[in-house]
């Protein structure tokens, strides 16, 4: 294989991950424009290197010309949950979808690795629309929680500095740490409930002022400066109260009046 086709066979594999990342991230932000809590919380993708390519290759023992065929993860979308439950969600998610077929799954969550090693993997395929017409990609796709993710990170950096040979006592507190991290998702998930409600108030909340904020702008274009002034100290003044009831009561009376202008303003 000639080193100049190389970025012409990783074309695809990008163009594969960046369309996966968009719709993803749709997804993520659909839930949360419905006022649905999202088990999305991040996505992250690459293509990996030519130097990382033939580096597995040569590991696995794949000839050059058989990397696209043999070698599955050169794409990867990385999906990033608050809590284990939410990792099956998004399994079940993918699972459902038209737009891409499920090839092979690993759940090295129910069984981890040695190494401590836990995130789920899913190798789906893909077809993207390229200059020659369609290609078929195969994507990895691997979820996990930020505490696993935080772990897997450190890990790799690890294992990249000293290959096959990472000493004893690092080995051991990776471990130590694994363990720790399934005792830190394990405590999340028995709280799950309630930081669900604190975080769905949370965007309650910001969503309320944002609606507010942009009819008081808006009303500055249609009504009297001083009546918007009187409606702006009143929002600052509840606003400070930290008081959802009142702030919502607020915005429902704010929609109303904002209904009138823009009804006078089509007459």
């Amino acid at each position: 294989m000639k080193i100049q086709l190389w970025r012409q066979i990783l074309e695809p594999y990008q163009l594969a991950v960046d369309e996966l990342q968009v719709k993803f991230n749709h997804i993520m932000g659909a839930y949360r424009r419905a006022g649905e809590y999202s088990p999305i919380e991040q996505v992250t993708g690459r293509v990996k290197t030519i130097s990382s390519i033939l580096e597995k290759a040569q590991k696995k023992g794949i000839d050059v010309e058989e990397i696209e065929q043999d070698i599955e993860d050169i794409a990867g979308v990385r999906i990033i949950c608050q809590f284990v439950e939410d990792i099956y969600k998004v399994v079940e998610l993918i699972k459902k979808r038209a737009d891409m077929t499920v090839k092979s799954e690993k759940d090295y969550i129910a069984c981890k690795k040695d190494s401590g090693y836990r995130s789920y993997h899913i190798i789906v395929r893909y077809s993207v629309e390229t200059v020659k017409g369609p290609k078929t990609i195969p994507v990895e796709i691997q979820i996990r929680t930020l505490a696993m993710n935080f772990w897997a990170t450190v890990e790799h950096s690890l294992q990249y500095k000293y290959k096959e040979n990472m000493p004893e006592r690092l080995r051991v507190k990776l471990h130590n740490s694994a363990e720790a991290i399934i005792c830190l998702d394990e405590e999340m998930s028995s709280v799950r409930d309630e930081i669900m409600d604190a975080q769905n108030s949370f965007r309650v909340k910001a969503n309320m002022i944002s609606d507010i904020l942009n009819n008081i702008q808006n009303l500055y274009k249609v009504a009297n400066k001083r009546e918007v002034i009187k409606i702006q100290d009143e929002f600052f003044r509840i606003y400070k109260t930290e008081d959802l009831d009142q702030l919502e009561r607020f915005s429902k009376e704010l929609d109303v009046i904002a209904e009138g202008y823009q009804a006078q303003s089509l007459r």
